[in-house]
């Protein structure tokens, strides 16, 4: 196959055949810089810039896609994505690649207004966050919200005459859902499930209070993780969980780990994008 440019026909090296018989699962381009509009819970919606990956199959008989239609799906956007928009996005790549199945998976901050605890000084905490979409054989939507905390040591707290060890955390939670589930209300399920959430302003009696609520509330890193899971499962619309817990050591080299997957119940009607 060719294309003409000008007068000069130029030869479609990715449509010519494959002799290999070597189906690949997932072709495409990563690590795209781009705006993208997500829902706000308190405002209609939040601007942020995102990294995209987007991939779809690719026959055993065909040499190679074609790359750039990649970026020009997304360009027709008009300079963003949101959400809301996957469903189009995804559709639209299967047709213009010739594939069957279409994958996105779009990398993003996300930024919450969170108050000190006894000041009120209001400052922005940064969560990374993620959604992971694919269409073709399966239609799948996931949420991933990581959420640093502190976390506040049983133990040392039970044999130590004087003071506690605590460390920061990082939990990282992905589900799927019907219906809606907000960034913001994994944030607080899971600071209500550490020793303590993070504030990005703390004034002396703020930092009284975070100190004094993590040390009534002592958490191992199982004990974060089984918290979480329990705070996910009265959530009516989660379908299905994954809950990774990492405590950042702060007495030892090594970090500590915890994780949680479960399966709640099949999905009755398609989850709404934040």
């Amino acid at each position: 196959m060719s294309a003409e440019f000008g007068r000069v026909a130029l030869a479609d090296v990715q449509a010519n055949p494959d002799g290999r018989r070597v189906p690949i699962a997932k072709v495409g381009v990563r690590n795209i810089r781009f705006p993208i509009s997500v829902k706000d819970r308190r405002k209609a919606a939040q601007h942020t810039v995102a990294t995209i990956d987007m991939s779809v199959d690719l026959p055993h008989h065909f040499k190679g896609t074609h790359m750039s239609r990649f970026m020009e799906i997304l360009n027709s956007h008009d300079g963003e994505i949101s959400g809301d928009a996957l469903p189009a996005i995804l559709r639209t790549m299967r047709e213009r690649l010739d594939a069957e199945t279409a994958h996105l998976r779009v990398s993003f901050p996300y930024f919450v207004e969170k108050p000190a605890p006894v000041s009120g000084a209001a400052g922005l905490l940064s969560y990374d966050c993620a959604f992971e979409a694919s269409s073709g054989v399966e239609e799948d939507f996931v949420l991933t919200v990581k959420v640093p905390v502190t976390t506040l040591c049983p133990c040392s707290r039970e044999i130590s005459s004087r003071g506690a060890h605590n460390q920061r955390g990082l939990v990282t939670v992905e589900a799927r859902f019907t219906g809606e589930l907000w960034i913001e209300e994994v944030a607080a399920l899971v600071d209500d499930s550490a020793s303590c959430g993070l504030y990005p302003v703390l004034k002396r009696a703020d930092e009284k209070w975070v100190t004094e609520r993590a040390y009534d509330n002592p958490r191992f890193v199982e004990d974060l993780v089984r918290e979480v899971t329990l705070r996910l499962r009265a959530m009516e619309q989660v379908t299905w969980f994954r809950v990774r817990v990492v405590n950042f050591e702060s007495i030892h080299e090594h970090d500590a780990y915890a994780e949680v997957e479960e399966t709640r119940r099949a999905a009755r009607r398609r989850a709404t994008r934040p």
